[in-house]
């Protein structure tokens, strides 16, 4: 164990206020003897700092911080790395004050405190090697570990002839610690010999080792991840569903049996499905399949009955809630009335002023809650016209085309809007009537109920007329589409006697020019037919890419690929009378002569 060792480490903390802060490490006691308590008390004291034993104890109990040297430095517990103390990390920005340490056949000296932090390599996943450089000539293994071993347990020492050696510790922390002694210089014994003194560099060392053993404990992290994973996914999976059974006779009894059980329907359909789907059906099992099925059949009427039910069910419960809204209107209605009374000036004369108020607020509360609820009975009474008017009235939008149909169409699509809001204005006055009905405190006013008679006797008058005027519509729009047809009819003979027409214009003048001689009409029309006017389009076509011009046989290779009847005398002769279309040049030179057509159609259209 060294003797008289002593490390101190001070934080630089911009906290004036707080030196009385001590930071509290767990650690055991320790038994380290010091040559000098009293030194060691001194200078912490300078430091402005508690004065701390090696185990943390209070050396000087009346010390008074307030009277330090150096003030914003709280007090702190000396750590002692490799003595069974792991220190805190070290901000980059904080000054470390190292001092002298003393081992049994050497003494480390501090670097100066003045100059930069020796530079380290990056550090390498899972470091535990360090190199250390800088060591005596005459430094063996011995004293490395009496060095080193402070640090924590060493597995391995590989030393060099030139004054360096590789330490390999137990675990990962341990080089951090040593990693504390890089630049301080080292001193064998008392001896001031060149080959006994050195200066100390500790960096990180990649070994391969320590990466292999990083890798595997990566590798048992990534498979722990792995299998946590799974099992909460196995934990949140929905379970599976039951295996299906295999078709066989006592199993195909006891589905058919359960078919008929409406319980057990559900089930025993998705194992008949199951069986199909899987091809047990064979000439041996087909009639027990088809019974099976036969009995699914059956449930097709019951669910078709129970889904009459349902709807019966919801309508008879619309039909309770609207029954019910009605009757909490009405009850609305009358509470809304006794507000009023209670607002008429006989009664409220006999109220205080807070008592007036609150029947105010609560009589606006009750009319807003009756407004609600009215809106909410008329959206319903409204849904259900119109789905009555969606069955009776079909829209049409088709554009009309006679004048007078197109007038008549739109007069009564008129009416029946107005019959309508009419309709729509008389029962919001009968609503009407009904809600004053409950203001009134006194009995039913045989006048409103004559108004409300009459009025009832004019809503249907109107809606029998409305039922007049939709018929009228009908029958208009039928008379509109016959117009429709007989004018597409008529339009039709129209264009067939326009081209009769054109037809016997045709014939007249084909009969005035057949005074002209034939040989005439030959020359003026060089084009006989119309698959010599297709050749001539092809021809051209051909040669217009050919600016160079072509040879006949080359032209009549093209066209046979069309067709094979096409004659090279009759190609050649259609070309040679159209003269402003191709025209035949020599090219070549003495053996190489030959014929070559050409496409000058457009050089011709400016001649003729």
């Amino acid at each position: 164990m060294p003797r008289n060792f002593k490390w101190l480490w001070v934080y630089e903390i911009g906290i004036a206020a707080d030196n009385s802060r001590t930071l509290n490490v767990d650690s055991t006691a320790m038994t380290l003897p010091m040559s000098d308590p009293t030194a060691w008390a001194t200078a912490m004291n300078n430091l402005g700092m508690a004065p701390l034993g090696i185990a943390g104890q209070p050396i000087l109990p009346d010390f008074d911080p307030a009277l330090g040297m150096m003030t914003g430095i709280p007090p702190i517990t000396p750590m002692m790395p490799g003595l069974g103390i792991v220190p805190p990390p070290i901000p980059p920005d904080m000054p470390v004050v190292k001092e002298i340490i003393h081992c049994k056949s050497c003494t480390l000296f501090p670097p100066n405190p003045n100059l930069p932090p020796p530079a380290t390599r990056e550090r390498p996943p899972g470091c535990k090697t360090v190199f250390v450089g800088g060591l005596p000539e005459n430094g063996t293994e011995q004293i490395i570990v009496e060095v080193f071993e402070q640090c924590g347990e060493i597995i391995a020492i590989r030393k060099s002839k030139k004054n360096f050696c590789h330490i390999r510790f137990a675990e990962e922390y341990m080089v951090d610690k040593a990693l504390y002694l890089s630049g301080y210089r080292i001193r064998l014994g008392s001896s001031t010999d060149k080959k006994d003194t050195g200066r100390l560099h500790v960096d990180f060392a990649q070994a391969r080792d320590d990466l292999y053993e990083w890798e595997c404990k990566q590798r048992m992290l990534a498979r722990e991840e792995r299998h946590r994973r799974r099992m909460e996914e196995e934990r949140l999976r929905p379970p599976s569903p039951p295996p299906v059974v295999h078709y066989s006779d006592h199993e195909c009894s006891i589905v058919a049996e359960k078919l008929k059980d409406d319980s057990k329907f559900s089930e025993a359909v998705q194992t008949l499905l199951t069986w199909i789907e899987r091809g047990e059906v064979n000439r041996r099992s087909a009639n027990n399949f088809y019974s099976m099925i036969q009995s699914a059949n059956s449930h097709v009427r019951r669910l078709v009955n129970e889904k009459a039910a349902h709807e019966k069910d919801m309508e008879e419960a619309k039909e309770k809630f609207k029954q019910a809204l009605s009757g909490i209107l009405i009850q609305f209605e009358q509470i809304v009335a006794v507000y009023h009374s209670a607002s008429k000036q006989k009664a409220w004369d006999h109220f205080t002023k807070a008592q007036r108020k609150n029947i105010s607020v609560w009589c606006k509360q009750a009319e807003e809650i009756r407004n609600i609820h009215n809106d909410e009975l008329m959206g319903i009474r409204r849904e259900e016209e119109m789905e009555m008017s969606d069955d009776e009235i079909e829209e049409t939008t088709e554009t009309k085309e006679t004048e007078e149909s197109v007038s008549q169409a739109e007069a009564l699509k008129e009416e029946n809007d107005s019959l309508r809001w009419q309709l729509d204005a008389y029962r919001n006055e009968v609503e009407l009537l009904k809600q004053e009905q409950g203001k009134a405190h006194r009995e039913d006013d045989p006048n409103k109920e004559q108004q409300l008679k009459l009025l009832q006797q004019a809503l249907q008058g109107m809606q029998q007329h409305l039922l007049k005027v939709q018929e009228e519509y009908k029958r208009k729009e039928a008379e509109l589409e016959k117009i429709k047809d007989d004018k597409l009819q008529v339009e039709k003979m129209l264009e067939n006697l326009k081209e009769k027409e054109s037809c016997a214009s045709r014939l007249c003048a084909s009969s005035q020019d057949s005074d002209y001689p034939l040989e005439k009409t030959l020359n003026s029309c060089p084009i006989k037919s119309e698959r010599e006017a297709l050749l001539v389009g092809i021809i051209s076509t051909f040669l217009h890419v050919h600016p160079f011009g072509a040879s006949i046989e080359y032209i009549c290779s093209y066209l046979h690929r069309l067709d094979n009847k096409i004659c090279t005398s009759d190609v050649e002769c259609l070309m040679s009378r159209l003269q402003h279309t191709f025209k035949q040049e020599m090219t070549g030179v003495g053996a190489s002569l030959e014929k070559r057509w050409k496409f000058c159609g457009f050089e011709g259209l400016k001649l003729t």
